[in-house]
């Protein structure tokens, strides 16, 4: 494989571009950092293909990304290759809006493979090449600069490694007809909807013992004003204000902003400065939540009831025995929810009573929950029977 030198200048970088545009697949991967900022700071990417690779520096003075950004974004004939590609994703919808399409991420297909559900970058590595992966460059500072060769070198060997290892996974997909179980999950990935950042959804992240909707009103409000504020200064949202101390704002409104000085969380400055005063505006303006945006209650689970619980307990031993049987990863083929939801009666909406899941794991739940499927012990070990009522 050809190694590229590290790329800094528009030139290079469009060249590059130009050549990857007429491929079948470019596998991506970036280095970033974000502890002391809000927004996740792109340093460096790697970029590569089945004959060549190189890493951009993303950081070089007068640097174009725009080809780069657009052989993501726009180019619907070359599909992106990521192995746990959620914050590379992040990065590139921060730049552009959009997410890169179609993409293929390795660690969720390794669950149609029977490698776990989130097998590490690594493990894949050792599974597929028996390679063991440096890992001493992995907490480097990427934002100084100049990078040197070691860091170069081991940032390139994450989509050289993954270029040898995305076609062997697509072979073993195709041969177990098992390709088409992804495609669902692709696309929920690169929905751009699951990267951004709306301020009216932030109170979610905050937990808060209270469910009364005034409470929950002044933590939506408080948020909202915190990731403004994290965004506009750029800083993470702990460094405005940390959670907790959210959560008690909500819980204990200070009525005046001399309070703040006494907040535990707050400095005294609180009191009197600019800040705290849009904290007092965010306060004031805050509406008790609606019904329908209060979040559901963790005890109003649908309503199992003891019979119901053990219905459910056998719906996760069967889900257990077939994702063994068949070898993938069970999260893939049903989750928790879903199957308390059919155990208390639920048919409609469920995933796993649509299309491939339904015929590798929900045919057979919807049966045991109607009667018509038990277990059995034979040699020792769990079997699934039919019974005498499925005829």
């Amino acid at each position: 494989m050809h190694i590229h030198d590290l790329i800094e200048d528009s030139a290079s970088l469009a060249n590059l571009c130009a050549h990857l545009a007429t491929k079948p697949y470019v596998v991506v991967d970036t280095e970033f950092m974000r502890e002391n900022s809000y927004w996740p700071e792109l340093c460096l990417l790697q970029i590569a293909d089945d004959e060549e690779a190189a890493a951009i520096d993303t950081m070089a003075e007068g640097i174009d990304l725009k080809p780069l950004l657009d052989l993501l974004t726009e180019n619907e004939e070359v599909l992106k290759v990521f192995h746990a590609g959620g914050q590379d994703i992040e990065i590139v919808y921060n730049l552009t809006g959009k997410t890169p399409h179609p993409l293929f991420d390795t660690q969720v297909a390794a669950m149609a493979l029977g490698q776990g559900e989130q097998i590490g970058y690594s493990n894949l590595v050792d599974s597929y090449l028996g390679i063991q992966v440096d890992k001493g460059a992995r907490f480097t500072d990427w934002a100084r600069r100049p990078l040197d060769k070691r860091q170069i070198d081991y940032a390139i060997c994450d989509v050289t490694y993954l270029s040898e290892i995305f076609p062997r996974m697509l072979e073993k997909l195709k041969k177990t007809g098992r390709g088409a179980w992804l495609d669902q999950e692709m696309e929920r990935l690169a929905d751009p909807e699951n990267y951004r950042n709306d301020p009216d959804e932030a109170w979610q992240r905050v937990r808060v013992s209270s469910r009364k909707p005034e409470v929950l009103g002044r933590l939506k409000a408080l948020a909202r004003w915190r990731e403004l504020e994290a965004q506009g200064k750029d800083l993470p949202r702990g460094r405005i204000i940390k959670d907790e101390t959210l959560a008690d704002l909500a819980a204990n409104p200070p009525r005046k902003q001399a309070d703040l000085g006494r907040v535990r969380g707050l400095s005294p400055a609180w009191a009197g400065n600019d800040i705290g005063g849009r904290l007092m505006a965010a306060l004031e303006g805050a509406v008790p939540m609606t019904t329908a945006e209060l979040p559901p209650r963790d005890d109003r689970k649908p309503a199992l009831g003891k019979d119901g619980a053990l219905v459910a307990d056998l719906l996760k031993l069967l889900l257990k025995i077939r994702a063994k049987e068949i070898n993938v990863a069970a999260k893939l083929l049903a989750r928790t929810d879903e199957l308390e939801a059919l155990a208390a009666g639920q048919r409609e909406g469920l995933p796993m009573l649509q299309g491939w899941r339904f015929d590798q794991f929900g045919k057979d739940a919807l049966q045991l929950v109607e009667g018509q499927l038990g277990f059995t012990v034979r040699n020792g070990k769990l079997k699934m029977t039919r019974t005498e009522e499925a005829g």
